[in-house]
Formats: structure tokens, sequence, C-alpha cells
């Protein structure tokens, strides 16, 4: 094939590239671009060309156009522009990722005649990026229900709830103490849902300031504030199609609330420093251990995002009302935790168990674990027993009037008459001791775990049965 030949057929030599393909002539102006540049951009061939290359404001061209010279563009005086990750506006005017290779084009006489510019989708790379992070992190939660660990009631009515809210578009809010879990539940939710082919975005709003926030959720373009020396996209846009998990949400401020909700509400925003507006297709779920109602009646959070948030509310449960699923962590943590460090550790000691058993666990899961990783540091084999575990376990703090307030109570007998004696003695202590069920067991002069299968046994509820 001869140069004429070649000639004739360029087009479709160019147009069968997956990579968008831009010439620009030496002025600036869009000569011609290839058919992956159109579907990478949006723009079509004619409504394109004849326009200033800056259309597409890529954000890379910050370190190449300069204001005064005898070249526009410092390309033409440095001859290439290699491997730079940049973003370019599509006609919608969200910003695509995209890898940049660009080259000058000179005649014989080496005087430029243009520039081509190569440029690779990377959306679909940062998409799979995040989905290898996500199957990563399930497979070191290969148990469970969607990697949450518990057997107990609780968390079974709780995977009822979350496949209920998968299949809704509606939008969820997680409440639970810190520890619960929530990251967890909200990502089961992606998992199970219609959407689970699509972004999953997650962001804590208690992570930044309120500067930082806005640009972080929405983004912000190059030149926006002092720094901004790139565009950036926000998880709203990264998110579009999918879910987005935003985290802490009693935390964000009433400036940042506005914004949110409009976003919601008309599912459009505008970038930082743009007045595009950016339409997006998002479906919410948000989480706090903070009580939203609260915050309303003092004026620190909107009533009407309260209202669109709190749509489809799920109540994580503390560890200390499902203690029964604590041996199951503790065997799944050992298990992770020997595999990580090739300890020959088998478990825990009757009396750890028992110390575990009884403990409160405001930190709940999280502080479950972290236990248990204090635990390996410090154990080298065999079974992990109470100077081995955190100080704070083996001793807690008393409870608040000192720590024989109902000890010092008079004994209750086990052996009352009647078939509903031993029913009655069990709610007497527990109502004694605000609800603790060691505190009941000592006073009654039994084991807690007794204590556990009696509850269990006249399904005595602590909220419902007891009057604290």
């Amino acid at each position: 094939m001869n140069e004429q030949e070649i000639n004739l057929f360029w087009k479709k030599v160019v147009n069968t590239m997956g990579e968008g393909l831009m010439v620009v002539g030496p002025d600036g102006t869009v000569v011609m671009v290839n058919e992956a540049f159109e579907r990478l951009t949006g723009y079509s061939s004619k409504e394109i060309v004849g326009r200033p290359c800056t259309v597409i404001d890529c954000d890379a061209c910050d370190l190449t156009l300069q204001s005064s010279g005898e070249a526009w563009c410092r390309l033409f005086k440095d001859g290439k522009v290699l491997k730079r990750h940049c973003h370019i506006r599509s006609k919608k005017g969200g910003y695509v990722p995209a890898l940049k290779n660009a080259s000058v084009l000179k005649d014989d006489q080496g005087v430029p005649w243009g520039a081509v510019e190569i440029l690779t989708d990377l959306s679909e790379f940062e998409r799979l990026d995040k989905k290898v992070e996500l199957l990563s992190r399930q497979l070191e939660e290969d148990v469970g229900f969607q990697g949450i660990l518990g057997k107990s009631a609780p968390m079974q009515k709780l995977y009822d709830v979350i496949q209920k809210a998968a299949q809704s578009e509606a939008p969820v809010i997680i409440y639970g103490e810190s520890g619960t879990g929530k990251e967890m539940v909200a990502r089961a939710i992606h998992q199970l849902g219609r959407r689970k082919k699509e972004p999953f975005v997650q962001f804590n709003c208690a992570a930044l300031n309120e500067a930082l926030l806005e640009s972080e959720l929405i983004g912000h373009i190059k030149g926006a504030f002092t720094g901004a020396y790139r565009h950036r996209q926000g998880r709203f846009e990264a998110a579009n199609g999918g879910d987005i998990f935003l985290d802490e949400i009693g935390d964000i401020p009433l400036s940042i609330q506005v914004k949110l909700l409009r976003v919601l509400e008309i599912k459009q925003f505008e970038h930082v420093g743009d007045h595009r507006p950016i339409t997006v297709d998002v479906r919410i779920i948000t989480a706090t251990n903070k009580n939203l109602e609260e915050l309303v009646a003092q004026k620190k959070f909107r009533d009407d995002l309260f209202f669109r948030i709190n749509v489809f509310p799920i109540h994580l449960p503390p560890l200390r009302e499902r203690s029964e699923d604590i041996p199951l962590l503790v065997n799944t943590f050992i298990r992770r935790l020997r595999a990580r460090t090739a300890k020959k550790i088998s478990g825990l000691t009757p009396a750890a168990m028992e110390r575990f058993m009884e403990y409160h666990w405001p930190g709940n899961v999280r502080e479950l674990k972290s236990a248990m990783e204090f635990a390996f540091v410090i154990a080298e084999k065999g079974l992990i027993d109470l100077d081995q575990l955190p100080p704070n376990i083996v001793e807690p703090k008393p409870p608040v009037g000192g720590p024989n307030r109902f000890l010092e109570e008079i004994p209750i007998s086990v052996s009352r008459p009647g078939v509903n004696g031993e029913k009655e003695a069990l709610i007497e202590a527990l109502c004694r001791c605000s609800g603790n069920q060691t505190q009941a067991a000592r006073i009654l002069g039994i084991n807690r775990v007794t204590v556990w299968n009696r509850m269990k046994k006249y399904r005595i509820d602590l909220k419902k049965n007891l009057v604290l």
C-alpha cells in the first residue's frame, strides 16, 4: 500500500482506534476528531470541528498554556506531552478521567502544522479499581450475611430489613452506635440491590471542614479557589447510576445541608466555581450515631433534609444486646488474625470468654476486634487468658454510684414457690441493677449465661418487661 492509498483510507484507520483522537491547528482550533473521541466527550464532529480545543477544558493544559510569546501553547515549543493524567469536560458537563498523549505535527521544512492528541478513557479502569477494592474487603469478610457476622435474633431481623431495603430505591438511613457496622450494612444494601453493578461511593461527612466538604461532594473546576490546580470530580458525580453512602450525616454543616437537599430533590448540582448544571441519578444511603430528631429540635439539622433522608430507617443493635454473637465474632477474628500473623493461637480460656460475655462493649464490634488484635500481639500461642486482654476490659470502670451499689442490696432467693417464681426473681434482680445481666447474676448467685438463658426462656425483653 503506497502513501496515496494510505491517505485514502486514513479516516477509516483512525476510526478503528479505541482511543479518542483530536487534531488541532496551530491556532488552537480543532481540525478533526475520530469516532472514539465523539463517544468519549459526547461532541459530534460537526459540533466541535472549528471550535477552540479548550472547549474540552482539559486540566492538564494548565502546564502548557501560556499567555505570551510566539506559541499560544507550550506544546508547540516542547514538542510533545506524554502519559499525563487529566480530566476533560464532556458535552453533558461532567468530567471524564483520561490519559493524554500529544505531539506536534511538522511539515518537511520543520514548520509546525498542528498537533495531535490521543485521549484514553480511564473511567472503566477507575470503576474496576473501586470494584477490586470492594471485593478485596469482602474476601476478608468471607462469612456471615454479606460479611456481617451474627446469628442472633436481632441480627436475623436486621438481615431481613436489609434485603427489603435493597429492593427499594427509597433513601435509607442507618442508625447505630459507633462500631456497630453501619458501613457494612450500607455495602450490603448496595450488593443486594438493583444498582450493584454500578458504583458504590462512600464518604465520611465528619472528615473535612466546610470548605473542603462541598468540593469533595460536588466537585470543583480548576481555579475555583486557591489550591484548585486541577478539576475534581465530586462524590455524587462519581456515584452516578449507583449508590452513595454518606456516613456521619449528623455532622454536616447547615450550609452544606442546603446544597445536599437540592441534589436530592432535583438531582442536579454545579461544580464549585462553575454555573453549568450536572445531572446525576444516585440512590442515597446515610448513617449516623446521633439523634437527628434532637438536632432538628435544636436547629442544628434541617427538618426538610431530615424528612428527605429518613424514609427507610434501619436501627443496628449494639453488641451488648446480642451478646450471644460474641463467641462467633471471637472465633472469626481469631481465624483471620491467625492467618495474618501465623501465630498458633487456638482460642480464649473460659475465664477470658466469660469476661468478654460480661463486658459492656461501648465500642461494639470494632472494640471487640481491637481487643483481639491486642491479645494477638501479647500472646504467643495456645489460649488467650485474662492477663493478655486489654486492661480496660479486664478491669472495667465501676458503674456510677460505686462498684457494690447493687451487691449491697438484700439477696433475692431464686427458689420461690410457684411456676413463675424463677421468672419473678430474675425480673426483680434485673430491675434492681438497671438491666445489667452480670450484676443480676451476682445478686441471684448464678452464672451470667444462666441469666441469659432464663431471659430467653421466659422471653424477657429489657425494654418491654422491665421498668428501669
